[in-house]
């Protein structure tokens, strides 16, 4: 009989990361400066595209955990991309953190009583989403397995 808790700990993470991407996806149209919602700006449509490939790992992971399957050359390859995703998460942060900064430097305009809760609240889930991403690669490696590169490269169709 299979332990609750090797069930438990990956849907919790699995749980956590769905529930974080979906509040980020829509706190990527907040303008903290002007308190409203955005859906003109392009750069506002990154973050929502870049989750595709997420949430696409996460099913995989999902997958690969509840079929008790090695892991293929399709799991590598998005993983790979995630460790590219991970960067541009990295680089919201920082993003969020310079605009949360610049709050001295605009004293003379009208600042919403909202900016300072909501860019911490932005900054804690990007923070967040940082760790359950790199969470779930360690729950691939426990879960699933190493990737081991004589058997991938020897079982190069995923399908069979």
């Amino acid at each position: 009989m299979e332990n609750s808790a090797n069930r438990t700990i990956p849907q919790i993470n699995i749980l956590f990361t769905i529930v974080t991407l979906v509040s980020l996806i829509f706190l990527s149209f907040y303008s903290m400066y002007g308190n409203t919602l955005m859906f003109n700006r392009m750069e506002n449509y990154i973050f929502p595209c870049l989750t595709i490939i997420h949430f696409l790992y996460i099913y995989v992971l999902w997958f690969k955990i509840t079929e008790r399957e090695y892991p293929d050359m399709i799991m590598k390859n998005i993983e790979y991309l995630m460790y590219g995703i991970l960067f541009v998460y990295c680089y919201e942060i920082s993003e969020s953190y310079l605009i949360l900064g610049s709050q001295n430097e605009f004293q003379d305009h009208v600042i919403p009583s909202s900016f300072m809760t909501m860019g911490i609240l932005i900054i804690s889930l990007q923070s967040f989403l940082v760790l359950l991403t790199i969470w779930s690669f360690v729950i691939r490696k426990q879960r699933v397995g190493k990737y081991d590169f004589d058997y991938l490269n020897n079982h190069l169709d995923a399908w069979e």
